[in-house]
């Protein structure tokens, strides 16, 4: 029985090995590599009008592929920077397993009472990562909007999430102890 390959896999497999290796340069790491190369199969078959020319498409894809890696590299430093400015803000006790899953639920569901421009600006930059600019891009609008959006949108994440009554589940060695 043949194989039946949809259009994208067909111009996307001559560039497979490349991609990984360019990946592989960018990061040093195989593994990293191949995170960034699915990634960039991703938000390539996302794509809405992917280029026509072969040429742009393969040059596409490796701009796609450096994106990513930029914005993780960018990401990985900020929280570095971040976590060397606030050591204070490190988790120095372990984390009960209960309160990261309802921590997790009260922001997945303050997120879902977020206006739709809100949750579309929050789920591209702080959820996807990608750039004001790449996102100003996606979206069509200038970068200041961009900005602008995820100012209100996180204020107003914060906002639902102080609102919340979230109760910390005790652990089995509290309920003991009383």
């Amino acid at each position: 029985m043949p194989i039946v390959r949809s259009r994208f896999e067909e111009r996307f497999l001559p560039y497979h090995d490349r991609l990984f290796g360019y990946g592989v340069a960018l990061s040093g790491d195989r593994d990293r590599a191949a995170d960034l190369l699915h990634e960039c199969v991703i938000r390539a078959m996302a794509a809405r009008n992917p280029p026509e020319s072969e040429a742009a498409f393969r040059s596409w894809l490796f701009a796609i592929l450096r994106n990513i890696w930029i914005d993780q590299t960018r990401a990985s430093r900020r929280r570095a920077e971040y976590e060397a400015r606030h050591p204070e803000g490190l988790v120095q006790e372990p984390v009960l397993l209960e309160s990261v899953v309802v921590n997790a639920f009260a922001v997945r569901k303050a997120f879902e009472h977020l206006s739709q421009q809100h949750r579309e600006v929050l789920a591209l930059v702080d959820i996807s990562g990608f750039s004001y600019e790449e996102t100003g891009s996606i979206l069509s609008i200038p970068k200041g909007t961009v900005m602008s959006r995820v100012s209100r949108a996180r204020r107003a994440l914060a906002s639902l999430l102080s609102d919340t009554n979230v109760v910390a589940i005790p652990s089995n060695r509290t309920a003991e102890r009383k």
